[in-house]
């Protein structure tokens, strides 16, 4: 198998190298337009945050996975900061099994990472425009993507947030059944507020509140989350129709405290308050905790919570591990069946079982004598139908991998010769 994969991820490079080689989209067709010069029958690219990884169909094995990874170093002018050693190399089965572990999330930086999938399909459906994806990527992909999907459904790899800024919002899930009747107030606008933010609007929060001292990033952040705006000086009074009040701005001091929290009781409507304070230093007075009918939880009680996750998605490790395995195996099988003298030999048999099946039928209607006649004649006729197609199978000459694959693969399709399985046809 003559597949070759050469990348860099956060498993061989630092973050300072590895964005030197993310490919924006109009990157990765331009690149993929260049790729066949390197004698590739097909070819698939796609680049994320964290990785960005090239498959490559090659005519012969006399390809060098070096040059491969000259070509990207060199098609984003990174040879000052991105060197060979940075990058890594795999080939035929083990860039199987690679490209299906960064399917279902193993090999992400974030175990059991979701997004992932998604990205992967991004990449594939780019070469399959470029014209650079053909019958053995379309394969590759297609089991690729039934990785994913097994291991979200046969496994809890992605169940259980594993930041804290996920958690936050999962647990206000826990406390409220419908976080769309519900209001958030999120105070702050950076980088851990923005992510708690953004994963309250994707739960469908009822009603955004953004507070922050710079009232000008507060609605930059209001508008990216389809949120509201609140001056710094007035949340407080947004404290009264807040059911979920997340912190996490560098106060130095509490800016929170029971006092303010009592004095909105006749204003504020019955029903619970759940507070997460992610500041550090934190940000709500603990004896808030002491409340009644007030939930506080800090960014300890998160991280207990995001250990747990994260110790349960490494128990599911294993179970998606079997999922490739077998994968890895059709897709093996597959390939093999592929190969000339296979498909040749699968060809013959299948001819000759036609043949033996209707002789059987109406071998009594001749003579005794004419019989051993009927075998010799119908043999002939079955060698005689098959010498072309065989001749042209064996006759591969001058033609690229991926045309022999489409060749044989049309004609096994063609008779019937490998039956799909349950799961192929599921995924049609």
């Amino acid at each position: 198998m003559n597949l070759f994969c050469v990348g860099i991820s956060h498993n061989s490079a630092p973050l300072d190298v590895r964005e030197k080689l993310w490919f924006s989209d109009d990157e990765v067709r331009h690149a993929l337009a260049q790729i066949k010069e390197f004698r590739c029958s097909e070819a698939v690219l796609f680049s994320t945050c964290n990785r960005t990884e090239l498959y490559v169909l090659a005519d012969d094995g006399s390809i060098s996975p070096d040059s491969l990874k000259y070509f990207l170093i060199g098609r984003k002018k990174a040879e000052n900061h991105v060197r060979s050693g940075d990058m890594f190399s795999l080939r035929a089965g083990d860039a199987v099994r690679h490209l299906f572990r960064v399917a279902s999330g193993i090999d992400s930086m974030i175990l059991g990472d979701v997004q992932i999938l998604m990205q992967v399909k991004d990449g594939f459906n780019s070469a399959a425009e470029q014209g650079t994806a053909g019958i053995f990527m379309n394969r590759l992909f297609q089991l690729a993507f039934r990785v994913g999907k097994r291991a979200r459904a046969e496994t809890v790899i992605g169940d259980g947030a594993v930041s804290v800024s996920y958690a936050a919002v999962e647990l206000a899930q826990r406390i409220f059944e419908d976080l769309q009747k519900k209001t958030a107030l999120v105070i702050g606008a950076g980088e851990t507020a923005e992510l708690t933010a953004t994963h309250l609007r994707g739960k469908e929060i009822g009603k955004l509140l953004i507070t922050n001292r710079t009232l000008e990033r507060a609605e930059r952040l209001a508008e990216k989350v389809q949120g509201t705006a609140v001056p710094y000086d007035r949340w407080c009074d947004a404290l009264a129709e807040a059911d979920i009040v997340i912190s996490s701005i560098d106060a130095g001091r509490y800016i929170l405290q029971p006092g303010d929290i009592e004095s909105l009781k006749r204003s504020r409507r019955h029903g619970p308050m759940f507070v997460i304070d992610l500041g550090v230093p934190r940000n709500i007075d603990p004896a808030v905790k002491e409340m009644e009918n007030v939930f506080l939880y800090d960014l300890d009680a998160l991280n207990t919570m995001v250990d747990e996750n994260l110790d349960r998605r490494k128990a599911e490790v294993p179970k998606v591990e079997s999922i490739i395995d077998a994968v890895l195996t059709e897709m093996t099988q597959w390939y093999s069946s592929l190969e000339v003298n296979p498909t040749i030999t699968a060809l013959s048999q299948f001819m000759e079982a036609v043949r033996q099946e209707e002789v059987a039928k109406n071998i009594n209607r001749f003579e005794p004598k004419d019989r051993e006649l009927v075998e010799l004649v119908t043999k002939r006729i079955v060698n005689k139908i098959i010498h072309t197609p065989i001749a042209n199978l064996k006759n591969g000459e001058g033609q690229s991998l991926s045309g022999r694959l489409q060749k044989m693969d049309a004609l096994q399709k063609l008779f019937g010769l490998i039956r799909p399985s349950q799961e192929e046809i599921h995924d049609n």
